[in-house]
């Protein structure tokens, strides 16, 4: 499992209507953390477990020193998450990526489902795009400060 982890100032996601082209706003925070989710076939639960508990106790806002140590819970922040297969391109061949590691979409809207859940029951504000749409996100990176976390090196 793969999350690019964003702080931001603010944040939202549209969404597209493929018939019409008529976007909605299905999710919007302000502080927090912006978060593309990739998942492999490879993932379970308890990784996606293992993640979200590295995620959001993170300590990366600044505290009044000006260091980063404080957590999402410490500045009441929100997260925005967004499902995101091409987190697992394979560039190594040609120029154009293959997605053959990314997870079945059955697997991966269930793992990415499963993780809006843990959130939400973890006591965070959550917001989400729709799995699978065609979607923008707009963001304000604060800092900018952009982290990765990859299952496979926790």
């Amino acid at each position: 499992m793969r999350f690019v982890i964003q702080r931001v100032k603010h944040a939202s996601v549209t969404v597209y209507d493929e018939v019409t082209g008529e976007g909605k706003v299905t999710g919007k925070i302000d502080k927090g953390f912006m978060v593309l989710v990739g998942a492999c076939q490879n993932d379970t639960k308890e990784i996606a477990d293992k993640m979200v508990r590295k995620m959001t106790g993170l300590r990366i806002f600044e505290d009044e020193e000006g260091k980063t140590n404080l957590s999402l819970t410490s500045v009441g922040g929100a997260l925005l998450l967004v499902s995101q297969f091409t987190l697992y391109a394979d560039c190594k061949k040609g120029n154009r990526p293959s997605f053959i590691n990314a997870g079945d979409p059955a697997h991966a809207e269930e793992l990415y489902e499963y993780v809006v859940a843990q959130c939400r029951e973890a006591g965070f504000e959550t917001q989400t795009g729709i799995f699978g749409a065609m979607m923008d996100v707009d963001l304000v990176n604060d800092g900018p400060f952009t982290i990765i976390l990859d299952s496979d090196s926790l």
